[in-house]
């Protein structure tokens, strides 16, 4: 496992004991302030990094949501392996796994007793297979935790939406709480209500998520049956979501919440001095797509590794999903990345420089909270329960030592009491500030822009609610790891190279070599009217220090079309880059001339509206389109049927390009474009931009 012993050991670790021993302490330890975790919500916070696995029948459509429809026989990977599924995780240091035993399209992935509609009907094993039985068993056997995942959506069952349904969705959560041995977590997805099979209905349903899964049964069952397991969902569960599926906790991202409904803003920050304690689960796929695509390729070891300190480092958990391929195992490409990612963070944390060091303080609570408790990892430095704001603590470390990343933890369970600090480093004979944050929580992990070497470091509480309970400090060294440039087209089809951080330099290439030192210096925009493959690399000249090597395919530019309609503004942004806008209560049609015929195989969607900066009311009102309908032309005046039809999956939540391929090529010069409506019914369609598919 990742040597991350320090931040495991620290804050909830020693919590643990807190909580246990809160009458024995009482006389001589602080008070507590404000919400507190249960039990549970502790030993879920120590976890730090675990797996979701996305597998069942999408996996063999290629599709991200299933429509319900699907034949139980196109299950059938060739060479499953839960042993090696479990491996990669454990490759990647991560803690846990949950299975997706059941998603939004109904096919279970155990046989379960209430339906036909699962893996007791598919070839796998000629109908013997229990791939959730598999995994649990294989997580135990390599130390793993195990967590279930069941869809309350279910497109494939007649009587969703109905009083039917609930009973059965309570039978089948009865079955993998009763029928797999202990689970860390049980896992609710947000998505609710919309088009379907329905047993052949083939109509759209829609529930009151609130009400209609009655919560309460739902609750209930899993504390009956699994007592230990934490609960995840938007809301009112022990934990809830981070608001993104991008990696991202909010900065703040503080654990406590208020009893206000949800939303994406709330889920990313959390609610300071909030009285419910429901900390942030932080979810993302190390692929595009949460399942697996022939197309797609897993994030590098350093976009990783920036995920883990923009999660964990701000005091959530990180979920990462890991998406097997038809034949049932991680691809090789995936367990390298994981493997690559856990050897970064195992060197880089492998030795505290500030081992050894003395620590003094504005004030202690007592002589069990002394400040050289700051460095260990079962107790507590606490100032006086009066020094809040204005207390501090310094580290004279052994000699100078050169850092670029600074962690520790608060005592959780006695609540979230520090709200604004700073670090400084005593420099050129005076103290400089390096770093100001808002919350530490469970654990919080600063990385520098740039390493820095002192011999003193100090801690300085600028604002908080309650006097400061830290331990588990620890200064560390991290490799110098870069990110890959960014790429991107405008347009006018002129590409862009942005570095991923300032100072360093862009190699790239054009022909399909892979870039290197020696390669064309990117210095500005350049054109790629006809489409192309831009391969690049981001630089350091002086340590000689590169990035991996990011890929990125165009196909044709808009520079030469002609958008003919288009109900919504600014039409120019359907092209480029910006926000476009449907009228509210509108569907958006768009017919654009392409300049010329081209051999049309799909085309490209950019979704908008997910963004949470643009607050709360804005996105009440906006979003995605669900869905959208295709026609083609060859002079701009024939259209015929719509070659194309369907939906866009899971694309309320997910940034990443939307592509959709047509069932054969088409030879066309116009194409028009249908979007019904935005996801959840919201009143107005946003798009970020379109593109064509020709090869």
């Amino acid at each position: 496992m990742i040597n991350r012993r320090y931040l495991i050991s620290a804050g909830v670790a020693a919590a643990s004991l807190t909580a246990a021993g809160t009458s024995a302490l009482a006389k001589s330890a602080p008070s507590p302030f404000g919400a507190t975790p249960s039990t549970r919500q502790l030993r879920w916070h120590k976890r730090l990094a675990y797996a979701f696995m996305h597998f069942t029948i999408n996996t063999f459509t290629d599709r991200e949501w299933g429509y319900g429809d699907e034949a139980e026989s196109l299950f059938n990977p060739s060479d499953f392996s839960a042993d090696q599924i479990v491996g990669a995780a454990r490759a990647g240091g991560l803690t846990g796994l949950i299975l997706t035993a059941k998603h939004h399209d109904g096919f279970c992935l155990w046989p379960s007793a209430y339906t036909e509609h699962s893996v007791k009907n598919s070839p796998y094993k000629n109908g013997k297979g229990d791939i959730v039985r598999e995994m649990a068993d294989a997580c135990r056997r390599q130390g793993l935790s195990f967590g279930v995942y069941l869809s309350p959506w279910d497109r494939n069952h007649a009587e969703y939406g109905r009083p039917a349904y609930v009973t059965y969705y309570h039978n089948q959560l009865e079955e993998l709480t009763t029928q797999y041995g202990p689970l860390f977590e049980v896992w609710f997805d947000g998505a609710n209500g919309g088009d379907g099979y329905y047993g052949g209905a083939r109509e759209t349903r829609r529930i009151d998520g609130h009400t209609y899964y009655q919560w309460d049964t739902v609750r209930a069952i899993v504390r009956k049956n699994q007592p230990d397991a934490v609960m995840f969902a938007d809301a009112d569960m022990d934990i809830r979501w981070v608001g993104n599926e991008e990696g991202v906790a909010g900065d703040p991202c503080w654990p406590t919440v208020d009893a206000t409904p949800y939303t994406q803003e709330k889920g990313n920050h959390g609610v300071r001095g909030g009285p419910i304690w429901n900390p942030a689960e932080t979810n993302v796929s190390i692929r595009p797509g949460w399942f697996w695509h022939s197309d797609e390729k897993p994030r590098s070891p350093a976009n990783l590794t920036r995920i883990y300190f923009e999660s964990v480092g701000r005091g959530t958990t990180l979920l990462l999903n890991l998406a097997p391929d038809r034949r049932g195992q991680v691809p090789a490409e995936d367990v390298a990345a994981l493997k690559a990612w856990k050897g970064i963070l195992d060197a880089g944390f492998k030795t505290n420089l500030a081992t050894g060091a003395t620590v003094r303080a504005s004030s202690v609570f007592n002589t069990e909270y002394s400040a050289q408790n700051l460095l260990s990892l079962s107790a507590f430095w606490a100032a006086k329960e009066t020094d809040r704001a204005g207390a501090w603590i310094e580290v004279a470390l052994k000699g100078p030592k050169t850092f670029n990343v600074i962690a520790f933890s608060e005592d959780i369970a006695r609540g979230v009491r520090v709200d604004d600090y700073a670090v400084d480093i005593w420099q050129d004979n005076k103290w400089q500030e390096v770093s100001r944050h808002t919350s530490i929580g469970p654990q919080r992990l600063i990385r520098l822009e740039a390493p820095v070497t002192t011999q003193r470091v100090r801690l300085r509480i600028l604002t908080a609610a309650a006097s400061p309970i830290l331990n588990g400090f620890g200064l560390f060294r991290l490799a110098d790891i870069l990110e890959e440039p960014g790429i991107g087209r405008d347009a006018k089809g002129m590409v862009s190279l942005s570095p991923p951080e300032k100072g360093l330099e862009i190699r790239y290439t054009l022909d399909g070599s892979t870039p290197n030192a020696g390669s064309k210096l990117y210095t500005t925009p350049f054109p790629l009217l006809d489409g192309g493959v831009v391969k690049a690399i981001a630089r350091n000249a002086d340590s000689n220090v590169s990035s991996s090597m990011t890929t990125r395919e165009f196909d044709v530019s808009p520079a030469d079309w002609t958008l003919i309609a288009a109900n919504g503004e600014p039409a120019e942004a359907l092209f480029g880059n910006g926000l476009f806008t449907g009228h509210s209560g509108e569907p958006v049609d768009v017919t654009i001339d392409l300049g010329r015929s081209y051999s049309l195989q799909g085309f490209t969607l950019k979704p908008a509206g997910q963004n949470i900066s643009l607050g709360v009311d804005v996105i009440a009102r906006i979003g995605p389109p669900a869905g959208y309908e295709v026609w083609v032309s060859a002079d701009g005046k024939t259209w015929g049927e719509p070659i194309a039809t369907g939906e866009f999956s899971n694309i309320a939540a997910s940034r990443a390009e939307q592509r959709v391929r047509f069932n054969k090529p088409y030879q066309a010069k116009f194409l028009r474009l249908r979007f019904a409506h935005a996801v959840q019914n919201k009143p107005m369609i946003v798009i970020g931009g379109l593109g064509i598919i020709t090869r």
